[in-house]
């Protein structure tokens, strides 16, 4: 093989042939002018199912079944593949250009919230729900949801894309990832064996955002990689996203924005609660 040698100015010249080389780019900002819609319900959420969208459904869901009625939401199908995310309408919410995106249009001016923890510590204090009061109970909620999202970009962007989305399959840095995301599962699994959720006896933000990428990867395969990882290993962590996934708003809060798979797990876009029984 051929030794790549960097250039001294690196510059985008050529679509790398990755599964994502349609949308990858290295500017921000929007491509085409078009608006969003919106709804009638309080909260507007742009979004898709993958597992960075499911946390914030499967958030929306549990406060609707605890009785909040603010926190009826209209969820807008955002087809990444197709660069929506990269539209005028949806650049002003989320500069960023990463579903999902929320605008509470309950405030004046609208809030728009933007990145999948921001919104859900947005949507638990608003709703004084799925948060810890207790300030060190807190901290262990805010620590773990940090863990999360720092860790997942080596599971995702990294294993994922090196071992799934990579026109090349190379040792070097599958190798390296893999090692990376057992060590993750190894951390996970090591808090579980002492704990119901991950800050203790109480389900909360911090196991909604983490049960989508790990739970993901222990009962679903995602990247196909669980024998790779030998993931049935982690005995704690699959009991773990096994009881999350049975809670019937996490059953509801899957099937939101999936344009994907079996008829009766989707549902493009969710703007009532009767929705989900078509």
């Amino acid at each position: 093989m051929k030794k790549y040698i960097p250039p001294k100015v690196w510059k985008w010249d050529a679509p790398n042939g990755g599964k994502f080389e349609k949308i990858n780019r290295p500017t921000a900002g929007a491509l085409e002018e078009k608006e969003l819609p919106i709804g009638k319900h309080p909260l507007q959420l742009y979004s898709l199912a993958t597992p960075n969208g499911i946390k914030v459904t499967v958030l929306l869901e549990e406060l609707l079944a605890l009785g909040h009625e603010g926190a009826e939401y209209d969820a807008y199908l955002v087809r990444i593949n197709e660069a929506e995310q990269f539209s005028s309408g949806f650049v002003s919410i989320n500069p960023n250009s990463k579903i999902p995106a929320l605008l509470d249009t309950s405030t004046n001016p609208p809030t728009r919230v933007f990145e999948s923890g921001a919104i859900l510590i947005y949507l638990a204090e608003k709703f004084n729900a799925f948060i810890p009061q207790d300030s060190s109970e807190r901290a262990e909620c805010f620590s773990w949801l940090m863990w999360q999202m720092g860790a997942t970009p080596f599971l995702g962007g990294g294993f994922g894309h090196f071992y799934a989305y990579s026109p090349d399959r190379l040792e070097y840095p599958i190798n390296r990832y893999a090692m990376e995301v057992k060590r993750q599962l190894d951390v996970l699994d090591q808090n579980l064996a002492s704990r119901q959720f991950l800050c203790g006896h109480q389900f909360n933000i911090a196991d909604m955002a983490t049960y989508p990428w790990y739970g993901g990867l222990v009962l679903h395969n995602i990247y196909g990689a669980a024998e790779f990882l030998d993931v049935e290993s982690y005995t704690h962590v699959v009991r773990w996203a096994k009881e999350i996934e049975e809670r019937p708003a996490v059953i509801r809060g899957r099937r939101v924005n999936r344009s994907w798979g079996p008829e009766e797990l989707r549902l493009r876009e969710r703007h009532d609660a009767s929705d989900f029984d078509h």
